[in-house]
């Protein structure tokens, strides 16, 4: 069956909220923090800048020296030792002086050097796909092989695939919706886990027997509250494949964790009786889906025909990265949300999960483990099956409370039509809605500082919401938050928190206080290096970049910028190529090598148009640049040209 393609959207999906809930807002929350601290400074400007000088010991964002760094605190050495690249709208990806790059992995390389060839004209089959590296890469980590500087040369390099384009995906676009081009797709999904290594000063893929594929039909298992065989998961076939893998997160004990996010877009159905239950239209499902009309060749996406598959999907996938034959596992204990990411840190020998739900209007999520995570393993049991779900609660006065998702608790009880703890987890946006948690501006990717212990959350953009945490309503830069675990202790249940920066263009908001050394908008990843410093990847929507009418001309394509958390000083080490996000980061233990991701360029942008089967480099060429080709997104490998520490 064929179909109108949808339309480039005017408005990012992500910012349209499904929460229906009558929680505050972050921006109530920031709206009263602000005012309050006005009247205490006898109405200063600091009601009206935001971007204060934090309780966190830290201080505002400040507009980088292009030459000379500030000085440092306590005598320490500055963190940044890169002069900032400036912002453009060019079809390149540039990077400071003194640095090099290499393009490592685009979509179709060979997960193995002796694996099926890509092919430019996107002929390769579903099954060629499955074996060669996915589309769009996303969250990514380094695993290194060996000890020592070995492990700085040698290691299995996993990357996240978060969606496909298929215009691009296929030789003849998706005008008509076929099994071998679902199967296709599905391949270019999932995770793609590929052995690498440095020889003679260039990276190469590695002959390797634990290279794989995790695809959107690999064979998956579930552990924790939601088994497999929970009735809301049993569907037409066994549980299969993991979705639109987002970012990322690692355990202490050596797994990768891949996070579902837009999983609803997959869905839809042809039968115009169906409609969303409650639950499902709080996850955003809909009758039409995101477009891909997988449904129309494949029973399995028919919402009227298969209602329990997509239950299979919004959750933290665990994979061992060392064990090829070894299944995918889904830690339902994570809750089922759009997982953004998932960042573990360890404290008091707990582990500690952080995640983000990307979509307008809602939470920000922690779970916190049983015991010590190396005595549930000597008995044989994830750590990620056993402990408690939490979701953040922000306070007027800069405080904060984690307000705990367990059945039978507050009001998560049977009388209230909670089951059990399986159904909390099932429902979890519904369970967070229902204990009062705040409202955010699209929460995405957590970070935790290795200095310290705090935590920084991306607040992509948003509504505004009226809440103290959204400065600003609308919110169509987004910013960071930080905060401060009670005691330093990630395992407790309050925190202080504040706005680290506020993103945008200073040209359109004045309360904006970067300048043309590190103007970003839309932050979206973030990462902190093993020395402290912030990496933070922009995410600028293509329905805004590069045009004055949404306030983004000056900031031009998206960026990776690095900052101090100390002084607050950010410059931009990085600007990719037209219509491409800037997605995970990943360092080898020296930090002498740093692996970035450059997603989607050539996708279609308001600015530049939209490829077609006939032209796919209306918007770009990168990073082949050749004239019978077309875009792709890959890994690209950024080292110094003296062999030195990345950012230092």
């Amino acid at each position: 069956m064929s179909a109108q393609r949808p339309v480039f959207p005017e408005v990012d999906p992500d910012e349209v909220s499904s929460n229906p809930s009558g929680n505050r807002t972050f921006g109530e929350v920031v709206e009263k923090r602000m005012s309050r601290r006005a009247a205490l400074k006898g109405g200063t400007a600091a009601a009206a800048g935001f971007l204060v000088a934090t309780q966190l010991g830290g201080s505002t964002a400040v507009a980088a020296e292009p030459a000379q760094a500030p000085a440092s605190r306590g005598g320490r050495r500055p963190l940044l030792g890169f002069d900032p690249v400036p912002t453009h709208s060019d079809d390149t990806l540039t990077v400071p002086e003194g640095y090099q790059t290499q393009v490592l992995i685009p979509w179709g390389t060979p997960i193995r050097p002796s694996g099926p060839r890509w092919r430019k004209d996107a002929s390769n089959s579903a099954a060629d796909q499955a074996k060669q590296v996915g589309m769009n890469h996303d969250g990514m980590h380094f695993f290194p092989l060996g000890g020592g500087r070995e492990g700085s040369r040698r290691g299995m390099l996993v990357v996240n695939h978060e969606y496909v384009d298929q215009q691009l995906l296929f030789t003849d676009g998706d005008d008509e919706m076929t099994s071998e081009k679902v199967d296709k797709a599905l391949a270019a999904h999932g995770v793609s886990v590929v052995e690498i290594e440095r020889r003679d000063g260039i990276w190469r893929v590695a002959e390797s027997r634990r290279a794989r594929r995790v695809t959107g039909d690999t064979s998956v298992d579930f552990s924790g509250p939601v088994r497999a065989s929970h009735p809301s998961l049993r569907a037409a076939d066994s549980p299969a494949g993991t979705l639109n893998n987002c970012s990322n997160g690692h355990t202490p004990w050596g797994t990768y964790l891949t996070c579902e996010e837009n999983w609803n877009n997959y869905f839809g159905t042809e039968d115009a009786d169906w409609r969303p239950t409650t639950s499902q239209a709080r996850y955003g499902v809909s009758r039409t889906g995101g477009g891909y009309r997988w449904h129309e060749a494949d029973s399995r996406f028919d919402l009227a025909a298969n209602p329990n598959e997509i239950n299979r999907f919004g959750w933290v996938v665990e994979i061992d990265p060392m064990k090829p034959d070894a299944k995918p596992v889904k830690r339902t204990a994570l809750g089922r949300i759009k997982h953004e990411g998932c960042t573990v840190t360890e404290s008091r020998g707990r582990v500690v999960a952080y995640t983000g739900d990307d979509q307008d209007g809602d939470y920000i999520y922690k779970f916190v483990g049983d015991g010590s995570w190396r005595v549930q393993r000597a008995l044989g049991r994830s750590p990620l099956d056993h402990g408690t779900l939490y979701v953040a609660r922000f306070e007027d006065d800069g405080t904060g409370e984690w307000l705990p998702l367990v059945h039978g608790r507050g009001p998560l009880t049977r009388a209230n039509g909670w089951a059990d703890q399986a159904d909390v987890l099932l429902r979890t946006r519904e369970a967070a809605d229902a204990v009062g948690a705040t409202k955010m501006d699209r929460p995405e990717w957590i970070a935790v500082n290795p200095r310290n212990q705090d935590v920084y959350c991306t607040l992509t953009n948003g509504s505004g919401w009226n809440s103290a945490v959204s400065p600003r309503k609308p919110n169509p830069y987004g910013h960071i938050v930080r905060w401060t675990e009670r005691r330093g202790d990630n395992t407790a249940t309050t925190f202080e928190w504040d706005i680290f920066v506020l993103a945008g263009d200073p040209a359109y908001d004045s309360s904006v206080e970067l300048d043309e050394t590190n103007i970003f908008g839309s932050p979206d990843g973030l990462a902190f290096d093993d020395d402290g410093r912030l990496w933070i990847l922009t995410d600028v929507s293509n329905s805004s970049q590069n045009l004055a009418s949404r306030g983004y001309d000056n900031i031009g394509n998206n960026q990776l910028l690095v900052a101090d958390p100390d002084t607050g000083e950010i410059r931009r080490f990085l600007v990719g190529p037209r219509g491409a996000e800037i997605t995970g980061v990943a360092f080898t233990p020296d930090q002498k090598t740093l692996f970035v991701n450059v997603q989607h360029p050539g996708e279609a942008t308001a600015a530049y148009g939209e490829p077609t089967p006939e032209n796919p480099r209306v918007v770009s060429n990168w990073p082949d640049f050749d004239p019978e080709g077309r875009p792709r997104s890959a890994t690209v490998v950024i080292t110094r040209t003296d062999g030195g520490v990345v950012g230092a």
